[in-house]
């Protein structure tokens, strides 16, 4: 079988549509994300998951963002309900062991969600920090306003998705936290010197060792110009996320789909393996203009034009796709009832007795 599609797509909905299959089966992308358009309830997740699977002929890697509050796809009453990141750092501010045993919990249990469905790679933890007077985009899904913080929780919570069996994926190099508008509508630049983008990456250095990443659609004059976002600056990933944050993991872009890059999808990829991503994140959620896209016909197309342009995995990036794959899997005992219990406990104030 040759090498997979450096991609990750998602798909239309709730099943498979013949024309996902067949592009499935005859490209191969290294994984798909599913979006909420195509979760509906444990049973179904798990079904369409397998027959992903099967279009692929072997394990695909299976990502989500689930990070609670209010990115989730997985949603109640069909799936428990967590809390926003920030919840978390408020709780560090007051008791940091409760914190960490919180932030393991809340990151353990979703896993147990998500490993028994077939999702094996959640998009999280968040590594931003909450700048105060920037866009909400990130707000309260940051664990907090400090790299400390930020940096210490993050790590928990790569641990306990990992004890889940699921791959964390590190959010969004080299930081999106003094972003002043919404990437998903207009390309953030971050102004301001070198001192302020030095604080920003502290918290991604201390969570470098992750087996995935992601860029931000963002640009940092301070690092490279005004014009070019991380996720296309060879520069920038280069130098500094592969250079001063020393991050050796698989690196994804971040939604090809947001307005923030600017220009066709196939150029956006293209421009985007060629700066040092890995792999191309493509959801699918909205086209090149930021429309909605409803149709299942329109998602297709938009994967078709995103996948010609994405060639098999190979080199350092194929060795780090498998390393983020072989990441996965690897499931700790949970008695889930007692662990919802406890965070339930932490949460309301109560540390007890751990």
């Amino acid at each position: 079988m040759a090498q997979p599609s450096a991609c990750i797509l998602s798909v239309s909905g709730l099943k498979l549509t013949d024309g996902e299959r067949t592009l499935l089966s005859e490209t191969n992308p290294w994984g798909v994300i599913l979006m909420g358009r195509s979760c509906e309830s444990p049973a179904q997740v798990k079904a369409l998951n397998d027959s992903i699977c099967d279009a692929t002929g072997r394990n695909t890697l299976i990502f989500i963002d689930q990070e609670g509050g209010r990115v989730r796809r997985l949603k109640p009453p069909m799936w428990p309900d967590f809390p926003a990141p920030g919840v978390y750092g408020a709780l560090y501010s007051q008791d940091r062991e409760a914190a960490y045993a919180a932030v393991w919990l809340h990151h353990r249990l979703m896993a147990a969600e998500l490993e028994p469905i077939g999702i094996r790679a959640d998009c999280a933890p968040v590594v931003d920090i909450h700048h105060e007077g920037m866009h909400k985009i990130v707000g309260d899904r940051a664990f907090g306003a400090t790299a400390e913080m930020v940096a210490d929780l993050a790590q928990v919570a790569l641990d306990g998705l990992g004890a889940g069996g699921v791959a964390g994926v590190i959010k969004h190099m080299p930081g999106h936290g003094r972003a002043e508008v919404d990437s998903h509508e207009s390309m953030p630049v971050v102004r301001g010197g070198r001192e302020l983008v030095e604080i920003d990456i502290a918290p991604f250095k201390a969570v470098r060792h992750a087996a995935m990443g992601m860029t931000a659609h963002l640009a940092f004059p301070a690092l490279d110009d005004d014009k070019t976002p991380a996720t296309l600056s060879p520069k920038i990933i280069n130098e500094v996320i592969r250079g001063e944050i020393g991050f050796g993991g698989l690196l994804m872009t971040d939604d090809l789909g947001m307005k923030a890059l600017g220009g066709s999808l196939a150029s956006r990829a293209e421009r985007a393996l060629a700066a040092g991503c890995d792999v191309i994140l493509h959801c699918a959620g909205l086209d090149a203009w930021g429309k909605v896209l409803r149709e299942p016909d329109a998602v297709l197309r938009e994967m078709q034009e995103v996948v010609a342009v994405c060639p098999p995995l190979s080199g350092e990036s194929l060795r780090r796709a498998e390393a983020a794959d072989a990441a996965t899997g690897h499931v700790t005992p949970l008695d889930a009832a007692e662990g919802r219990a406890r965070l339930t406990q932490l949460l309301s104030g109560g540390a007890g007795e751990s």
